[in-house]
């Protein structure tokens, strides 16, 4: 599979009544579109900084342009967000939305707190195409990509539920924020939609509009190793790389996407990410799966891989999610793991699941469109 086997970049949305969408163009679009119509272009900057500095829902809102303006864009144009089919909330503060876009697709969203800051694990694909054995998400097919639009839409719907949008004249990042940080990685592979996600996020770190830093953004990649250094150098953003394995023969077990680039061009690539430092260390995630990885000859292994790169290494207890065939490591050989790892330099905690039983921890990810399609289809065949 080649790295732009699903890079389609999307045109802008239309809306069932035929407005064309503003959600997801960049300044120089926004500008052009609305020129158009013989508005100026300090008219973009105006409805830009309402877009995602205020993050307002309706251009009646926009009271800094004059009426008739307001009414000719609320013709020609739609910023409304995507319903919410399901918000659920964890018993650890965990927050989850099913997102459904205007083709009737959905995906999820994950908003995880913490006691100084709060992440968004926001999808890029509906579906996924990499099949990794031990990942929920992995278990349903790839539909399609998602636009700039629907990426940014996670982020403007988690900031309308957890009320991030700030006060005139404040900062957006404030002290009291919830949503400080983005990862990619939540449905689909980033760089297999490095078109959209870079113009979605490039708009999420714009300075005057939605204005989350580059160092607050990771995108996670399970190895699209042509991918990557274009990546770094374009977007500058935080690395993660999804390596669960320290052999080939493991790897191409349950990543597939080994099969075309094995962990030794994986590995090259990260040496040679544009940006990484000791002070911006690549993060290695490491799902812990009980005999299958997570020996202290695989610890072991490991250290060798990382030499030379700056890095740090996430383990994660396997999340077990309906069917699979995996179980997660035990506590114990996790920590004989870690020490491993922290006697040769290598930051290495233990990630604490979290949204566990919402279906929100790392790897159990899948749209409940899908499963609800399966019980209904189920239901008709019984009743038949």
């Amino acid at each position: 599979m080649s790295a732009s086997s699903h890079a389609t970049t999307f045109a802008p949305p239309v809306a069932a009544d035929g407005r064309m969408g503003l959600i997801g163009l960049d300044r120089s679009q926004l500008e052009a579109t609305l020129g158009e119509l013989g508005l100026p272009a300090f008219r973009a900057r105006q409805v830009w900084h309402w877009l995602y500095h205020r993050g307002v829902t309706s251009f009646e809102a926009m009271t800094t342009l004059a009426k008739p303006v307001r009414q000719l864009l609320d013709e020609h144009f739609s910023i409304a967000r995507p319903a919410v089919s399901r918000d659920q909330a964890s018993v650890d503060g965990t927050r989850k939305w099913l997102i459904k876009m205007n083709d009737g697709q959905e995906v999820e969203t994950v908003h995880i707190p913490e006691s100084d800051r709060g992440a968004l694990c926001v999808s890029s694909q509906v579906g996924c195409t990499l099949t990794c054995r031990f990942c929920h998400t992995g278990t349903q097919p790839l539909v399609r990509n998602l636009g700039p639009d629907e990426i940014l839409t996670q982020i403007l719907t988690a900031r309308d539920a957890l009320n991030e949008w700030p006060p005139v004249g404040t900062n957006p990042n404030n002290e009291t924020s919830t949503l400080t940080n983005i990862v990619m990685m939540g449905m689909g592979e980033p760089l297999y939609n490095y078109d959209n996600v870079s113009a979605a996020l490039r708009i999420a770190m714009d300075g005057e509009g939605i204005a989350i830093s580059k160092r607050r953004i990771t995108l996670s990649t399970s190895g699209v190793v042509p991918m990557m250094r274009r990546c770094g150098a374009e977007l500058g953003v935080n690395l993660a790389v999804s390596l669960h394995a320290v052999t080939d023969e493991i790897r191409d077990e349950i990543m597939p996407i080994n099969k075309a680039y094995p962990i030794k061009e994986l590995m090259q690539a990260c040496r040679e990410y544009p940006g990484a430092t000791n002070a911006r260390r690549i993060t290695f995630e490491y799902v812990m799966l009980k005999d299958v990885n997570d020996s202290l000859t695989d610890a072991r292994a490991l250290v060798k891989l990382l030499n030379g790169i700056p890095a740090k290494v996430n383990l994660i207890p396997f999340n077990k999610w309906p069917g699979s065939n995996f179980e997660c490591s035990s506590r114990n050989q996790i920590e004989r793991f870690a020490q491993v790892l922290l006697a040769a330099g290598y930051a290495s905690p233990v990630r604490e699941p979290r949204g566990r039983d919402i279906l929100a921890a790392c790897g159990q990810l899948r749209s409940d469109s899908l499963r609800q399609k399966k019980a209904r289809a189920t239901e008709a065949e019984q009743a038949a």
